[in-house]
């Protein structure tokens, strides 16, 4: 009896879930606590691929290209100190005229640490913004990009606001005056001015301007109310839990205040004077005597908690489903104003660099309004290029934070992929950079190809590969470096890595060295034994029924392989990364989920959604589709629609729900990081340096 792990089911026919099972909220505010992301250090060490034919080993891809000198920098490094707290963003500083030196801070860690507003922009030299300012009048910031990161020159910034700066190695050392804040107040106010909703507001007096930072946190789990009647069970609440929400700002609250919002210890439940059971009992029921009903749980403070740590003071909320803060400053008195809106995505238009325009606002279907966050990349712009990229610098096994794994290849930006085993971190679709199969398709699900011209193909996929003896036998390859484990044969070559351990009991391992088979090994019990791949070769792994076929494949017995697409259109194109469904082609959408061998539950699910698609002017959009207004993200058919409805000419479904990604220039610009998921692929947008 042979073990099969078919590990696909749960994760390819459903690959929105993670382990905690938070998929369903949507992060549209602007500045996560960049605690939450430890990866902003790159470390670049580059390796060129080679063609398959000449391919004697698969190197391991760390970056896309060697960091670009710095030239005119007088120092420069990777931490930020904020009024002594280290935390991890990139900075240098320039020297100018006259021995004048400029700090320019990356505008991801700017925009987290600090908690400015990005206002839209047409100029990509230019960049609004709002902090304690009026939005008539944006104090607007010089940009510079340098590498994978776009600088801000904030040194006229910083002298306006009081700050001291200075270095100290590898870490910008800044102190913001101290900052008091002198009251915190709670108000109901108009959603709109003609509307008559009301939104919850909260206002945070300040003496002074001061960074603060919104972060997004786990579900709050509400306590369970016994029943106290025996025959009764305790009923499960129908309504999604809270979230907790953080403001974190760089000043000290009024004790006051911290006594005013200190949690008070829950009350122990009692139990009704009379509980209907006993009154059953006890008491003649009849229609004009109605049993006492039970006390309406009192609803949750909006505001959980104020306390003061390390010269910060952090305020905590419990906001209920669909509904999300929006933050905003004012000055004049100086304000912290929170909004907590059933829409809080903030409308944009930044053109980021040349080519790449950051966009997000609500798109409306039906009555339905959606809120998306995209990238629109014009891949025929000077040094614009695509690549997939993957988590693991050692091999295919290996799942990281988007925002990590983009740092890693030096990508400008970039958005999850395939879909993966989230158990063993296998990948579960294509990829193929540089003419190279780094894992095949599954199942004739959807893919996007592209060259390095900026031309695109969307469609389903299939690679068949095929075993030819000496004497003309043919055995169908069924699977390439693939987590997807089914009976027949499949092929591992170093792309997957150093070594292969079996992922089914009693496989039959050929080993292949320079066309030739070499030896035969028994693979025994699952992940027990690695098996090293050789550099100039690859392994065959025989399972179930195709063991079978071992006693025709002899040590020594020369063997090639023929390899190709249906259609064949996509083995034209160098770089492929596959996912599904596919949404939309010249325009119509042609979503088959069920073809494509998706589950019934996943097609109905609705979801945070990731989309790559083609308009009819050649841009490429990498989208991020989140909750919609009062409800849950959308599901595969409505994504499709959206996509159409966003002028795509050809779209496909990226995996979605925790693993769904948007990164621009060292920051998630879809979600906070700590909400984001680990995957084991994507999609990077890279700018080459102009020599």
């Amino acid at each position: 009896m042979v073990k099969m792990l078919n590990c696909c089911q749960s994760e390819i026919s459903d690959g929105f879930t993670n382990a905690k099972g938070d998929h369903r909220f949507f992060w549209a505010t602007v500045s996560p606590i960049l605690l939450t992301v430890l990866c902003l250090t790159t470390t670049c060490a580059t390796s060129a691929q080679e063609s398959p034919k000449t391919t004697k080993f698969i190197p391991r891809l760390i970056s896309q290209s060697p960091a670009p000198p710095l030239t005119g920098v007088a120092s420069s490094g990777n931490q930020i100190s904020l009024n002594g707290r280290t935390l991890p963003g990139t900075w240098l500083q320039r020297s100018g005229k006259s021995g004048q030196v400029t700090t320019n801070i990356s505008d991801g860690a700017f925009r987290q640490l600090i908690g400015v507003n990005f206002l839209s922009s047409s100029n990509s030299a230019k960049q609004p913004i709002q902090w304690f300012s009026s939005v008539t009048t944006p104090l607007v910031l010089s940009t510079r990009l340098i590498g994978a990161y776009r600088y801000l020159d904030i040194s006229n910034f910083a002298q306006t606001s009081g700050w001291e700066i200075r270095t100290n190695g590898n870490i910008l050392v800044i102190a913001t005056p101290k900052t008091q804040i002198t009251n915190i107040v709670q108000s109901q106010e108009p959603l709109e001015a003609s509307a008559p909703l009301q939104q919850t507001r909260i206002r945070v007096d300040l003496d002074r301007p001061t960074p603060w930072q919104l972060a997004q946190g786990s579900a709050i789990a509400k306590p369970q109310t016994p029943s106290f009647d025996p025959d009764t069970p305790t009923p499960k609440s129908t309504v999604p839990p809270n979230r907790k929400w953080t403001i974190t700002l760089d000043g000290i609250a009024d004790p006051i205040l911290i006594e005013r919002y200190t949690p008070q210890p829950p009350a122990a439940p009692t139990a009704p004077p009379l509980l209907p059971n006993l009154l059953k009992q006890l008491l003649p029921i009849t229609p004009t005597q109605p049993i006492p009903a039970a006390p309406a749980p009192t609803p949750e403070p909006l505001i959980q908690q104020v306390e003061v740590v390390k010269n910060q003071t952090i305020i905590s909320l419990s906001v209920p489903f669909g509904l999300s803060p929006q933050v905003s400053t004012v000055d004049n008195p100086n304000r912290l104003i929170i909004d907590i809106r059933p829409d809080p995505l903030e409308e944009r238009d930044i053109t980021w660099a040349p080519g790449l325009r950051w966009r997000q606002h609500y798109v409306n279907l039906g009555t339905e309004r959606f809120p998306v966050v995209w990238l629109e990349v014009n891949p025929r712009k000077f040094g614009l290029t695509l690549k997939p990229m993957w988590a693991s610098p050692d091999g295919l096994a290996g799942t990281a934070p988007l925002i990590q794994t983009a740092q890693r290849y030096l990508a400008v930006a970039g958005i999850n992929g395939g879909y993966f085993n989230r158990n063993n971190r296998l990948p579960l679709g294509a990829i193929r950079r540089d003419n190279q199969w780094l894992s095949g398709p599954i199942l004739n699900r959807g893919a996007i190809a592209w060259n390095d011209s900026g031309q695109f193909y969307f469609g389903r996929l299939t690679l068949e590969e095929t075993l030819i003896t000496a004497n003309d036998q043919r055995l169908p390859i069924l699977f390439l470096n693939s987590g997807y484990i089914q009976s027949g044969i499949a092929r591992y070559t170093p792309a997957w890595g150093s070594t292969y351990t079996p992922l089914t009991d009693n496989e039959i391992i050929l080993v292949v060295q320079k066309n030739q088979i070499t030896n035969q090994l028994p693979g025994g019990k699952v992940g027990e034994t690695p098996i090293p791949i050789p550099q100039d070769g690859y392994l065959l792994t025989l399972r179930a029924n195709a063991a079978s076929a071992a006693s025709q494949l002899s040590i020594g017995n020369a063997v090639s392989i023929s390899s190709a697409t249906t259609p064949v259109d996509f083995s034209r194109y160098p770089h492929i990364i596959g996912a599904g469904p596919l949404l939309v082609q010249n325009r119509q959408i042609v979503l088959d989920a069920k073809g494509e061998k998706f589950s019934n539950a996943f097609i109905a699910e609705k979801a945070i959604r990731s989309g790559i698609c083609t308009t009819a002017t050649g841009t490429l959009m990498i989208t991020a589709t989140h909750n919609r207004v009062g409800g849950y993200g959308p599901n595969l058919a409505e994504h499709a629609q959206l996509m159409q409805q966003m002028g795509c000419v050809d779209a496909l479904n990226l995996d979605g729900g925790s693993s769904t990604s948007l990164y621009l220039g060292g920051q998630l610009l879809d979600r906070s990081p700590s909400t984001a998921a680990r995957v084991h692929n994507g999609i990077g947008i890279f700018l080459q340096p102009r020599k």
